[in-house]
């Protein structure tokens, strides 16, 4: 299982980017893959092969419409199928003994 966090925006387009990063985000939500939004990226989990695809779909989104994207990428493999997007937080609170912001 993978849980990638990612951003991806045009850096040509000037300060506000929000309609191409909007465009992504509905490429992330049709995929059907479980994902976060954060104000600062997007974790998807699932499979390798289905979160690159959805990655490389984004990517091919803005590449007729920009000239130059960028991408920030962080990726955590673990053998197995469980879900690790929300365990991963509650074992840390466990830990803690107090619920954190998420």
């Amino acid at each position: 299982m993978v849980l990638a966090e990612f951003s991806m925006f045009p850096t040509d387009k000037g300060e506000s980017v929000s309609q191409y990063v909007s465009q992504v985000l509905k490429v992330i939500d049709d995929s059907g893959l479980n994902y976060q939004l954060t104000p600062m990226g997007t974790i998807l989990e699932g499979e390798w092969k289905e979160v690159m695809a959805v990655i490389t779909a984004c990517f091919e989104k803005l590449q007729p419409q920009c000239r130059r994207i960028s991408v920030n990428l962080k990726v955590d493999y673990r053998e197995g199928t469980e879900s690790r997007m929300h365990t991963k937080i509650n074992k840390i609170e466990t830990i803690l003994q107090k619920k954190l912001k998420s």
